[in-house]
């Protein structure tokens, strides 16, 4: 297959490049996607794969809209009744990316796909198709190349088919970012164990394979054939026999390479009797084969009555049985049937709900993109994925779920009614509208979340930008600019107008700067909270003020392929904040500084260069001439004051351009400074054959000797760097900028760069433990220094203009530069310099993100939903999840029960508090300790405010103890209780009978 080579809108697939590659993205634009029917799931389906960017999208669905369609196709509208799917659809689908033609494939009423209209597609999806009519089409598909998904949704019970046909080549089955470590010492043996630096675990398993780079004498493995791996430990691995090649000597980085894995999948009628099961939860091991043979009896019973059977029928639910039964027995499959499931099934035939359809649709076209891309360890074969555990205590009965003509019918055929109310009349807040945001309000908009007596919160600061577009699909590019909040409200409100009225918007971040807007009264009147968010920071004080009020939080978050979800239920699990992941590994400031041997450190070190000239001492000059204290107490403070006052002189006075060409002759000096006259400071304070106090060669190991640069005007990435200097230098003073080689040649050749000569007596800091090196600045007074500064009053009303680092705007020169700065300094170390692409994610800090993985979430987290919705006691009813679509893999287990403590012989847990109403004083607290609890208080604050200790003075402890809580507050911290404050937490220090000092819930005092 040719594949298209047009370029890529880095700006529009930003974050999904940084999950599939380039060159995975090349073959998914060369691909032809058809989907067969689009209700809830096929749209679904289609939304994440036109996100994604194949080369174009072909739907095929000729029947008319029924209202029911409305509860999960969210492009269909309520003037689209009785009109065809697909012709409705298409328009709406092609909005979401212009880059993907969405087509209808036409057809009528009736008509019955065949063979030879699907000519033409790498990939043919079919979704809510008869078993017949899957096998049909799969005998085509199987021996002519095309590759093939059936899927279904039945209420909470999902499943997808794949088969990709005979020897597909999936080329990296992870997408993992290979594995790379350096080297210490290579054995010349027969299966010859290669040990690593002992820094970092190599991280290989047995079976992978590995090249190498930098080895010194055995050169011969330099760009080596992939050599097997055999781990031996943490360490070390061996790699086959080296005895035929010259001796080892030093060095050497090890490479992981990916190997391409060949697969075999049998076609669809093979596998119905020789199944292989994807286990979705292995708490339910054995459910999968009950589900294969029972989603096969649906298809049975549609055949015969031309229809599925109705909502909590037991007569047709037992012919389901029935007909599982018979199916079983004809395969020759041994597995023992549940029957409750099979009757479960049955009763949820007509269901569909769109989580479910979220979590099935988004893993359908992860499936999509893998067939055509060759990216990700695609499904073999079978998946079956059911949430019973959502179903309500009090199960419904068939009356209850008997269809009335609503859109909401399939919902009401799994849950009943009287929960449909329960669900219209929930009051829930959502944090963030992003990607996870816009596919949950979608899901609820579908629901029917809030659309009795119920309201949906949902609050979001952030504008839309370009890159939101590939996967926060409530937004188009009409839309940029505007408030997400704002416009994913409105967008869900024109998916079900039952939300009109029901939806408020807000611009407002969550924080303590905001709690006079997020208030008591606002959590007091909330069911529960949902977060969407992208730190942990705010994640974790959403998590304090859910605790606090006692509200049901859902957590989740995505990292490329990677999902996981979390339900913090009061009283119940432990809180978000509870456990957290390690943090993650620094890179030492002195390997940044002076030993760098990743492309990571050079491009942190680049970060901190950018920072260095373009921001920092900008904010200096700017405080300089408004702050009128800076000289006494900004500057005394700063811990850097000769290094401040340089900077405020260098760019007031002695480099203040007054042109562009003085901006480019400050580029070049800077060029010279950072990779030529550092580079051989350093290499003067450490020559190349320094050695240590043990007498080893100090450049070795980790440590790389650098080679200074000489400036060359003719390679590229030298006056790249140049280029993005002097227009960000002349950006600060507001000069105009220009990219012109011609203006640049005109001032590099009439330049003279002054000679450098290195400085004796210079140190070197090794280690981040070391003292850093005294007087780097040369010794130069400070007072001398201050007085060659301008006064402020000379320069009224004259600012600088600090550069604010933005990863997303290609032509603001912040990227370029730090690349630029990256590549040389690398260049510098003789470390393989990295893409632009790559260098912006590092440098960005940019999370990778792809819809599919976002859908699949958002649906996790809504089946937890019904839970909250339903009022579950029991821990085991939740679930949290985490997924990981690449490989593919789900695991749920139930979430941690809430720590126990003890004081006395009472337990409690962090959902516990003492309330005291009334504005007590604080003796009235003291006494209720004493007398209620048998505890003694020892120390009692409020935020950062000490109210009362032991070590109080006599007469001021008993003036504070005296006082209401809150004027002891305004008392101690000077300042007055914002009017909003409805409560103020407290904490305590308390002892019990023996004196040992025991931990108590927090204290929440009520004002008023």
């Amino acid at each position: 297959m040719d594949i298209d080579e047009q370029k890529i809108d880095e700006g529009l697939y930003s974050r999904q490049l940084y999950v599939l590659g380039h060159e995975a993205m090349k073959r998914m634009a060369a691909s032809n996607v058809l989907i067969v029917g689009v209700r809830g799931l096929g749209v679904e389906i289609a939304k994440n794969t036109v996100l994604a960017g194949v080369k174009s999208v072909t739907i095929y669905d000729p029947e008319p809209v029924t209202v029911q369609d409305l509860g999960t196709q969210f492009f269909l509208r309520e003037g689209d009744i009785g009109k065809p799917r697909a012709a409705v659809t298409v328009p709406r689908l092609a909005e979401l990316n212009a880059y993907v033609p969405v087509k209808d494939l036409g057809g009528h009423v009736g008509q019955s796909l065949t063979p030879d209209v699907i000519r033409g597609f790498q990939v043919v999806v079919l979704t809510d198709v008869s078993l017949t009519k899957q096998l049909e089409i799969n005998e085509w598909t199987h021996v002519n190349g095309v590759h093939f998904i059936s899927a279904d949704v039945r209420g909470l019970f999902g499943s997808v088919f794949c088969d990709f046909g005979p020897r597909f080549t999936c080329i990296d089955p992870t997408g993992a970012q290979p594995l790379t470590g350096m080297v210490v010492e290579i054995e010349k043996e027969k299966d010859a164990v290669v040990t690593c630096l002992d820094e970092t675990r190599h991280g290989l398993e047995d079976g992978d394979f590995v090249t190498f780079s930098e080895v010194k004498g055995m050169t011969e493995l330099n760009g080596c054939e992939p050599r097997k791996v055999s781990v031996k430990g943490p360490y070390t691995f061996t790699i086959g026999d080296t005895t035929g090649l010259q001796d080892y000597i030093s060095g050497g980085i090890f490479t992981q390479v990916k190997m391409p894995k060949i697969i075999d999948f049998k076609p669809l009628r093979e596998s119905l009797k020789a199944p292989e099961y994807l286990i979705t939860d292995f708490a339910k091991f054995d459910r999968p084969a009950t589900l294969h043979i029972g989603f096969q009896a649906l298809s049975a019973f549609r055949d015969k009555h031309g229809r599925l059977p109705k909502p909590r029928n037991v007569t047709e639910a037992n012919e389901i049985i029935d007909l599982s039964k018979e199916i079983q027995k004809s395969s020759g499959l041994e597995d023992d049937l549940d029957e409750k499931v099979l009757q479960e099934l049955a009763f949820e035939a007509c269901g569909d709900i769109s989580p479910m359809v979220a979590v099935i649709g988004g893993y359908v076209a992860q499936e999509i993109l893998k067939a055509v891309s060759a990216k990700f360890h695609p499904t073999v074969q079978h998946l079956y994925f059911d949430s019973l555990e959502s179903l309500p205590d009090e199960m419904p009965t068939e009356v209850e779920c008997a269809p009335t003509g609503s859109r909401y019918d399939g919902q009401v055929a799994v849950f009943g009614r009287a929960f449909q109310e329960k669900i219209a009349n929930f009051r829930e807040f959502l944090v963030g509208s992003g990607a996870i945001g816009c596919e949950m309000l979608k899901n609820w908009s579908m629901m029917g979340l809030a659309t009795g007596t119920g309201v949906i919160h949902v609050t979001d600061l952030d504008t839309i930008e370009k890159s939101n577009l590939n996967r926060q699909f409530l937004f188009r590019p009409k839309d940029l600019g505007n408030f997400k909040s704002e416009v994913a409200a409105g967008a869900v409100i024109e998916m079900n107008p039952d939300l009109k009225g029901k939806i408020v918007s807000h611009q407002d971040a969550v924080g303590p700067d905001t709690e006079n807007i997020y208030d008591d009264v606002f959590f007091a009147h909330l069911d529960g909270v949902t977060n969407a968010l992208d730190n942990i920071k705010a994640r974790m004080y959403m998590d304090r003020r859910c605790v606090l009020f006692q509200k049901p939080l859902l957590e989740s978050g995505t990292l490329g392929t990677l999902g996981n979800t979390q339900v913090v239920v009061p009283h119940i699990t432990e809180s978000y904040s509870s456990s957290q992941d390690p943090p993650e590994k620094s890179t030492p400031m002195c390997t940044v500084k002076s030993f760098p041997n990743a492309i990571e450190h050079t491009i942190e070190w680049a970060r901190q260069h950018f920072d260095g000239l373009f921001v920092k001492p900008i904010q200096s000059v700017n405080q300089y001439l408004t702050d009128p204290s800076f000289k006494e107490t900004t500057l005394k403070y700063s811990g850097q004051q000769t290094e401040t006052v340089q900077q405020i002189r260098d760019y007031l006075v002695r480099y203040k351009p007054l042109t562009f060409e003085e901006c480019i002759q400050w580029g070049r000096l800077q060029f010279e400074e950072n990779f030529n006259n550092s580079i051989q400071q350093l290499l003067f304070s450490l020559p190349k054959d320094a050695v240590t106090s043990n007498g080893t060669p100090f450049w070795s190991g980790p440590k790389r000797a650098p080679d200074a640069l000489v400036f060359n005007p003719a390679d590229s990435l030298h006056m790249e760097y140049i280029m993005c200097a002097a227009n960000l230098h002349a950006a600060n003073y507001g000069l105009h900028g220009s990219t012109d080689p011609d203006v640049f040649k005109k001032v590099l050749d009439n330049m003279v760069v002054p000679k450098f000569e290195p400085k004796s007596g210079i140190k070197v800091q090794i280690n981040d433990a070391d003292a850093p090196p005294e007087n780097p600045d040369g010794g130069e007074d400070i007072s001398e220094l201050l007085a060659s500064l301008p006064p402020p009053s000379s320069l009224v009303g004259y600012r600088l203009l600090p550069a604010e680092f933005e990863k997303d705007d290609d032509t603001n020169f912040h990227i370029d530069f730090i690349t630029a700065a990256s590549n040389l300094r690398a260049t510098n170390y003789g470390i393989a310099v990295a893409t632009r692409h790559h260098t912006k994610q590092i440098a960005g800090k940019i999370i990778p993100a792809i819809a599919t993985t976002t859908a699949v979430v958002s649906g996790l987290v809504c089946l937890e939903l019904y839970k909250l919705i339903d009022g579950k006691k029991r821990l085991e009813a939740y679930k949290n999840g985490f997924v990981n679509l690449a490989l593919p893999f789900f695991g749920f287990s139930e979430p941690i029960r809430a720590a126990r403590n003890k004081y006395n012989d009472k337990e409690w847990t962090l959902w516990d508090r003492f309330e005291f109403r009334g504005n007590v004083t604080l003796q009235e607290i003291v006494n209720y300790f004493q007398d209620r609890e048998n505890l003694e208080v020892s120390m009692v604050s409020s935020g950062v405010s000490m109210l009362w200790s032991p070590f109080t003075p006599r007469k001021k402890s008993e003036e504070r103890l005296a006082m209401r809580m809150t004027e002891l507050v305004e008392n101690v911290s000077r300042k007055p209780l914002p009017p909003h404050t409805k409560s103020m937490l407290v904490e305590m220090m308390v002892n019990d009978v023996e004196g040992e000092d025991v931990e108590i819930p927090f204290v929440v005092v009520y004002v008023d």
